[in-house]
């Protein structure tokens, strides 16, 4: 069933449940209306009968003649009025109550045609008088009586069908709600799940449920756009290595081309001027020859170093010792290059599992790469702190060099792209980002021509990450 119809069908019947509430409401109070009004209606009468039996004993102490035409006119109205009202009083008290009643009101009347005008009624009169009397009244209190409670049992009534009702609509919602509201939100959990293992490079795919749903229809969507984001990566992955390919063998060439057309040419100069040498151009000749070939055996090595690195040894370190270590390597080279350093390494940060020969190596390189965009003089800025509740540590090193060019910013990670000319190979930083994303972190560059450059490697605390 699809959800838009799950809903619906949820919605019609709690609509129905509601109508039919508003129906009993409506029928339960029309009830009581009716009721309201027979009562005001038999209160009337109860007044009327009252009123007879005031007339009727002040006619008896005094013999007024007007008081028993007084009787005799709210008798008759009182006739008239319980004719009026026979189906009411029928259904509140029966049809054998109502036939009493109209026999008490004619035995009433009955009595008072005895009594002589001219002289007052005999004591057996006057008592059947005041007994036919009392009959009246004693049946329109009862009336009224029966009448009230039968109001009270409405309301009652009325009142445990609307509690039941709210609670048969509250519980119909709480039923129903869970079993749509639970197929949606594991929908999203899958969804959710499979997007971000898509933001992380990992395109799997969600197990479809049967049916023709909306929820069906998303998932379906889903998987598709996964699935196609793969082949896209494919493709973009096989074009990356291609253009690296080319940019590799590029930069091959031409960091080997440089020191071996060297070579060639101090040997051709070698060779033709061998007589004419001392032992000291000689011996000169042959150093500049192995220092070409040094040349070549460090884009050598830092090229398989950047294609295959190193298997790293991990262990607990702190970062401020890591910190430390490396500004003892590089201590003379900061000395030498008139470099102030300035470090802030507080205590108490959460360790990093790391293999710290390897961050050793990006923090050489980034340093060296800050004492050769300062020198000579400068200033080297050396920070680590802690980010994202602990759940990450940062350490940045910043200097106060010339800068990068804001063009050369999105390549300063790629291989073989360097800003130092013929005195870089272009392969320190793609080594250090390798590296630190072997480590599950990651580091970000900032920089401003002419005002320095910062570098922030960041790495995941230990508590924070699995070993």
């Amino acid at each position: 069933m699809k959800i838009k119809t799950g809903i619906v069908l949820s919605g019609a019947v709690n609509v129905a449940l509601i109508i039919i509430i508003a129906a009993f409401a409506y029928r339960d109070l029309t009830g009581i209306l009716t009721k309201l009004s027979f009562v005001e209606i038999a209160d009337d009468l109860n007044t009327m009968f009252l009123e007879m039996r005031l007339s009727e004993k002040n006619y008896f102490l005094s013999n007024d003649l007007d008081e028993l035409r007084d009787i005799k006119e709210r008798l008759a109205s009182a006739k008239q009025a319980v004719g009026s009202m026979r189906a009411d009083i029928v259904r509140a008290t029966g049809t054998a109550n109502y036939a009493a009643l109209v026999s008490d009101i004619e035995e009433y009347e009955k009595t008072f045609p005895e009594a002589r005008e001219d002289r007052p009624p005999d004591v057996d009169t006057e008592a059947r008088i005041r007994a036919a009397g009392k009959k009246l009244r004693e049946f329109s209190e009862t009336l009224i009586r029966l009448e009230r409670k039968e109001v009270h049992r409405i309301i009652e009534n009325s009142t445990n069908g609307m509690i039941l009702s709210f609670w048969a609509i509250l519980l119909s919602t709480v039923a129903l709600s869970p079993i749509s509201s639970r197929r949606i939100l594991n929908a999203l959990k899958k969804i959710e799940t499979l997007t971000k293992s898509i933001s992380q490079g990992r395109f799997d795919k969600i197990e479809e449920n049967p049916g023709n749903n909306e929820i069906a229809s998303v998932i379906r969507a889903v998987n598709s756009m996964s699935l196609e984001l793969r082949n896209r990566e494919d493709e973009l992955l096989q074009t990356k290595k291609l253009a690296s390919l080319g940019i590799l063998t590029a930069g091959v060439a031409h960091e080997i081309t440089n020191p071996l057309n060297n070579i060639s040419m101090i040997a051709q100069t070698f060779e033709q001027s061998y007589d004419d040498l001392d032992e000291t151009m000689r011996l000169e000749f042959m150093k500049n020859v192995e220092n070409e070939a040094e040349r070549i055996k460090n884009v050598v090595i830092n090229l398989l170093d950047f294609s295959k690195p190193k298997e790293s040894q991990r262990a607990l370190e702190d970062v401020g010792e890591v910190v430390n270590h490396t500004m003892n390597l590089v201590r003379n080279m900061l000395d030498v290059s008139a470099i102030d350093t300035l470090l802030d390494l507080p205590e108490g940060l959460p360790p990093v599992f790391v293999d710290a020969h390897q961050i050793h190596q990006v923090l050489v390189n980034l340093i060296t790469n800050a004492i050769q965009a300062m020198q000579p003089g400068g200033k080297l800025f050396v920070a680590t702190r802690a980010v994202s509740h602990g759940q990450f540590v940062e350490i940045e090193i910043k200097d106060t060099g010339k800068g990068i060019a804001p063009e050369h910013l999105p390549h300063v990670f790629d291989p073989f792209f360097s800003t130092k000319g013929v005195d870089g190979t272009g392969l320190g930083l793609s080594i250090s980002y390798g590296i630190v994303k072997n480590h599950q972190g990651s580091i970000r560059v900032e920089s401003e021509v002419g005002g320095g450059t910062a570098f922030t490697v960041t790495l995941p605390a230990h508590n924070a990450t699995e070993e």
